[in-house]
């Protein structure tokens, strides 16, 4: 997804200032495996390596949290986030449940001048 919106992990941006914090945002969504990411996964985890199934969900939450995150800092009037980072949790034990969540600072930034 292309955004209009800045986005960094560290707390600013070369050659701009912030003008105004808007405040932390935040995306956050709760995923399971299908049955055939379930059955597959279990099936690689008998004999080892990568499950490729799990890491395709895990990436997909990641961004879909990603977009929630942008779309909250649009809400609020900002153009960056600073401070971006993800978390994730196991959720539930019997459903293979995860928990993905990504958050930041939104701000308002301008170029500094020169």
């Amino acid at each position: 997804m292309d955004t209009d919106l800045k986005v960094t992990t560290t707390l600013s941006f070369d050659g701009y200032k912030i003008k105004q914090y808007k405040g932390v945002v935040r995306g956050i969504i709760v995923r399971s495996p299908t049955i055939a990411q379930g059955f597959f996964g279990g099936l690689k985890s008998i004999i080892g390596g990568q499950i490729g199934s799990y890491t395709e969900m895990c990436e997909q939450a990641r961004q879909h949290a990603f977009d929630m995150c942008l779309d909250h800092a649009r809400q609020l009037g900002a153009n960056a986030i600073v401070g971006l980072a993800y978390d994730s949790a196991e959720v539930g034990v019997q459903t293979g449940a995860t928990e993905v969540l990504c958050y930041g600072t939104a701000v308002v930034i301008a170029p500094e001048s020169t």
